[in-house]
């Protein structure tokens, strides 16, 4: 009979630590989502084996289920998203400064917003607003054997731009936003630049720009356009992204705020 009541509660328990367990990936864009699934789904059934666990699973993820449906089916997101963006008009500066999205290690192709990143970079360039672009090359700390952003960044210029194209830097190793502002600081300091034009995503934005400037850098902040939604959150689809950038942005300030290196 003590079995017959226990291995219900272990199941369910499981199933709701799978559950988290998806959510926390998607959500939180974790980077080892195989041994957080694991996790949750081991801690899940042992919780459901006591009574007091199980009332645990159940009420939080009853709360969890509530507060992620209103997200989904209202625009309740689009305050804290919007608040994420810093958009100013550009000016002429010294370079442009493309910030790293990610890359496609089986395809070796551009992420989106790599993608979207790159191509607003070269239209402030074709506009006349800086002669230099700087790409990101990332460090090895995450996958050694994937093809280096920088690379396929600069294939795409010199496809798009034979002859006649911009001058193109480098910021070499870089794991975080971080690093990319310490390069861009070593390179306005040799090259005497006083104005960079920062692009980067929407939800991003507003952060690099304070983490440009507090490396002492006068920092235009120019997002691109965001392609992996609509920000005006029309769909259950967009307000589920939505929900994504916020928490990644948020974890990031809080990481940071207590002394740890932010996220990309």
């Amino acid at each position: 009979m003590r079995q017959q009541t226990v291995w219900p509660g272990v199941r369910g328990g499981a199933a709701i630590g799978a559950a988290l367990g998806t959510l926390a990936a998607f959500l939180g864009e974790i980077r080892a989502p195989e041994g957080l699934l694991l996790l949750l789904i081991v801690a899940g059934a042992l919780a459901g084996a006591f009574a007091v666990g199980r009332r645990i699973l159940s009420v939080g993820a009853g709360g969890l289920a509530l507060l992620l449906s209103l997200c989904l089916l209202t625009p309740v997101s689009r305050g804290p998203l919007n608040a994420l963006v810093l958009a100013q008009l550009p000016q002429q500066a010294d370079a442009i400064v493309i910030l790293g999205g990610g890359v496609q290690c089986g395809t070796r192709t551009l992420e989106g917003s790599s993608q979207a990143r790159l191509l607003a970079g070269l239209e402030l360039w074709r506009a006349g607003f800086a002669p230099v672009v700087t790409v990101s090359e990332q460090s090895d700390v995450f996958s050694a054997t994937c093809p280096k952003m920088s690379d396929i960044e600069r294939e795409i210029i010199r496809a798009l731009y034979p002859q006649g194209g911009p001058e193109v830097l480098t910021l070499t190793s870089v794991t975080t936003t971080r690093d990319e502002a310490a390069r861009v600081r070593e390179l306005a300091g040799q090259r005497n630049w006083t104005r960079i034009l920062l692009v980067t995503s929407p939800s991003h934005s507003r952060r690099a720009a304070g983490i440009f400037a507090a490396q002492g850098l006068n920092v235009v902040s120019v997002p691109a356009p965001e392609t992996r939604f609509d920000y005006t959150l029309p769909l259950p689809s967009d307000r589920l992204r939505a929900v994504q950038v916020v928490l990644y942005e948020w974890l990031s300030r809080a990481k940071q705020s207590v002394g740890g290196t932010p996220e990309r």
